[in-house]
């Protein structure tokens, strides 16, 4: 295969994935909305850090291609350079001139699969790892590390099943949890990633030790803490003019007394972020109005009106609380402030003697904490999650309970009535940021935690391709057997007729269920030509015309954490589970009867096996046959193997399905359609799914009839 490691290269490649969001090199929007958050300043400064690394070749940081009137034209470019070894490769995924939200984007992650592997083939090299970023990112990578065979790197950045509890305990229903926000399927791609990373890096041990102890498949010795870095060279303690500068100008215009000391809160209008304890807390304290002022920077908007209605009801509340306590004169609350003036905005804090606060409910990192730290703040921090270990390394301020006002108010005090705690805390922050938050410190324990996984990857030699190659195959048609060919004989010889007619600008395919010996004697028993590629047992073994010699290399490619003892013992004492007969077993393939009356669901079923750490792919299809395969093995995976190495463009291939088995090879940038059968419903939910095309005949007919609204012998329309 083509994507192996190329060990002649020197320095590593590196593929960052983080596919939501609006991400540049430079003015990053942050707080714009909640996809361009802080995950999308740490994707560009990691890319730019491990870059600078001798070690390393070249960094391309993969997000989606946005060419909508509605944001700038930077993220219509296909290519931005971040410096001399790194740079932003935007792949196009679902419809380029729109703008669309993280949860409205999984029908989508198929298409960016597909077209990150073309852009990867145009490269002289693969990537040596691949590291993804948050839950759909991770879906993108576990399916590309697969396809090459390098190792997987993820940081999730947030958790599905720690948002979910949180969303239940704030009232909302499990079913308008999963519809708003598509959680289901976000939790399922990081069980997913889970099971296919090599290794997960967080950013604290509270991660590893409270956040992903909940999912199925935890494995705390495959997770690795390396906090984030901050920029140096933008955060640095103040210069003395810093009130010489615009946004100096515009928070003077809100407060009486300028000169007087600023608590600064800096984050997006997020109720989890907890501005409005801060506001309270300093709205009820006479003293902490009488020694600073309040400094709200809360994302940038031209109108509340036009935010989202989270960001509406956040501001809303902060405007009545400004009235109630008439804080008029003592809070300054800007509207906008470009993404090259925080550093600017700490540093007035800074050099007005303030404080720096983040009273979030919730705090997976807090990079706002290292950047206040290295531009000379004290900090006071909730005592969740990452400011418990930032406050450990740098002892530079103090953690609060975010629901306790009287806790706020007395550690602000206590740093601005000390002044001697304030500059112990000053010093400690500046010497502790150098120390553990530097890019530089971070992108060389990056370096170090991941050259062990390099070394555990084989690369396997291809198997050489039989004689009788494609070479004048441009096209090709991928079809299951059993619901499409055979479930109506009578409507094969139109089927074959077709079929022969263009059998020299197009291949034919079959990939099925059944073992070879199954396939070839139905097929023969009906006359079905021979196919040119023959995916058997669900995906797990490949066979080549004329002789049906079999893909070795795809073999031991799926052979890969596959023990299938081990599912066999999990799976024997559950109720509704019952072996199928050993002619449909295989040795990367475990097949059973599925009796839905008294079996556990499918899904628990999945997650019995991830909580044992088995990478396995489950596979359900006719309501009643349930499959266990390699976690790299199924119809979909075998079809853009195969397609890879005839140089067959996955546009170019109409694959026809009629079942959930046949479900990931019609997701993505091949055209697809779904025959009528008592069957297809398991396929309904694909409906609106681009390329895919519900045809109103069954079985062959059905076929035939895709062909024809794709004019696939013809110019190849998607419509």
């Amino acid at each position: 295969m083509k994507g192996m490691l190329n060990q002649s290269h020197k320095g590593l490649h590196i593929a960052l994935i983080s596919v939501h969001g609006l991400i540049r090199g430079q003015n990053l929007e942050l707080g714009r909305d909640a996809d361009t958050g802080g995950q999308i300043k740490y994707v560009v400064e990691l890319a730019r850090a491990l870059a600078r690394l001798p070690e390393i070749a070249s960094v391309d940081l993969f997000t989606r291609l946005v060419a909508s009137p509605d944001v700038d034209a930077d993220y219509g470019q296909e290519i931005e350079p971040l410096g001399e070894k790194a740079r932003i490769v935007r792949i196009v995924a679902g419809p380029p001139e729109e703008y669309i939200p993280k949860e409205a984007l999984w029908d989508h992650l198929d298409s960016f699969v597909d077209n990150m592997l073309a852009f990867i083939r145009t490269m002289d090299r693969v990537p040596d790892i691949i590291h993804s970023h948050y839950a759909d990112a991770g879906y993108v990578g576990s399916r590309l590390a697969h396809f090459f065979n390098v190792p997987l790197v993820h940081t999730g950045h947030s958790l599905g099943r720690v948002k979910r509890r949180r969303l239940l305990a704030n009232g909302l229903s499990s079913q308008d949890i999963d519809s708003r926000y598509n959680m289901l399927r976000r939790i399922e791609a990081e069980e997913l990633t889970l099971a296919s990373a090599d290794l997960i890096i967080t950013s604290t041990s509270q991660e590893v030790e409270e956040q992903y102890e909940i999912y199925d498949c935890y494995q705390p010795d495959r997770m690795c803490v390396i906090p984030p870095g901050t920029d140096l060279t933008l955060f640095y303690p103040p210069q003395g003019d810093e009130w010489n500068t615009p946004i100096a100008q515009a928070i003077s215009r809100f407060l009486r007394d300028p000169q007087k000391p600023l608590i600064l809160s800096l984050s997006r209008p997020d109720a989890r972020k907890n501005i409005g304890a801060l506001v309270e807390a300093y709205g009820n304290s006479t003293r902490l109005q009488e020694l600073a002022n309040l400094l709200i920077v809360a994302g940038n908007r031209n109108s509340i009106k036009e935010m989202d209605i989270g960001a509406q009801e956040v501001l809303s509340d902060l405007f009545f609380a400004f009235d109630y306590y008439d804080l008029y004169g003592k809070v300054a609350y800007p509207k906008r402030h470009k993404a090259d003036e925080v550093p600017y905005i700490y540093r007035l804090a800074a050099l007005s003697g303030g404080v720096f606060v983040n009273p979030a409910l919730t705090e997976p990192f807090g990079l706002t904490l290292i950047e206040a730290a290295a531009s000379g703040l004290p900090i006071v921090a909730t005592e969740d999650g990452g400011p418990r270990d930032i406050l450990a390394n740098c002892n530079n301020g103090a953690l609060i309970d975010p629901l306790d006002s009287d806790t706020i108010v007395a550690a602000l005090l206590n740093l601005l009535e000390n002044p001697e705690e304030r500059q112990r805390a000053i010093e400690n922050g500046l010497r502790g940021v150098r120390e553990h938050y530097s890019w530089e410190a971070h992108a060389t324990s990056y370096l170090e935690v991941i050259r062990p996984l390099l070394d555990k990857t084989k690369a396997i030699a291809p198997t050489p391709l039989p004689r009788r190659s494609m070479t004048y195959n441009d096209r090709a048609i991928f079809t299951s057997l059993d619901q499409n060919l055979l479930g109506n004989p009578g409507y094969l010889p139109q089927f074959i007729e077709v079929l022969r007619e263009n059998r020299k600008s197009t291949a034919f395919a079959v990939a099925t269920g059944r073992t070879l010996e199954a396939a070839l004697k139905v097929m023969r028993q009906y006359s079905i030509p021979e196919p040119d590629v023959l995916i058997t047992s669900g995906g797990t073994v490949i066979y080549y015309r004329p002789d049906f010699t079999e893909d070795t290399w795809w073999r031991r490619h799926i052979d890969h954490r596959w023990t299938p003892q081990e599912v066999r013992q999990v799976l024997a004492d559950l109720p509704g589970l019952e072996l199928q007969p050993k002619m449909q077993q295989g040795q990367f393939k475990i097949s059973y009867f599925y009796h839905a009356d008294v079996a556990p669901s499918v899904q628990e079923i999945k997650s019995l096996l991830y909580h044992e750490d088995l990478a396995v792919n489950v596979i359900f299809s006719f309501g009643q046959y349930l499959d266990i395969l390699p976690i790299r093995a199924s119809k979909g995976q075998a079809l853009r193997y195969v397609a890879d190495r005839w140089n067959i463009p996955l546009e170019h291939i109409l694959v026809a399905g009629g079942s959930g088995a046949d479900e990931d090879m019609m997701r993505g940038n091949t055209l697809a359609a779904v025959v009528a059968n008592r069957h297809h419903e398991e396929l309904s939910h694909l409906m609106d799914t681009e390329r895919i095309y519900y045809a109103k005949q069954a079985h062959a007919l059905g076929i035939l009839e895709a062909i024809e609204h794709f004019d696939f012998f013809g110019s190849l329309s998607s419509s």
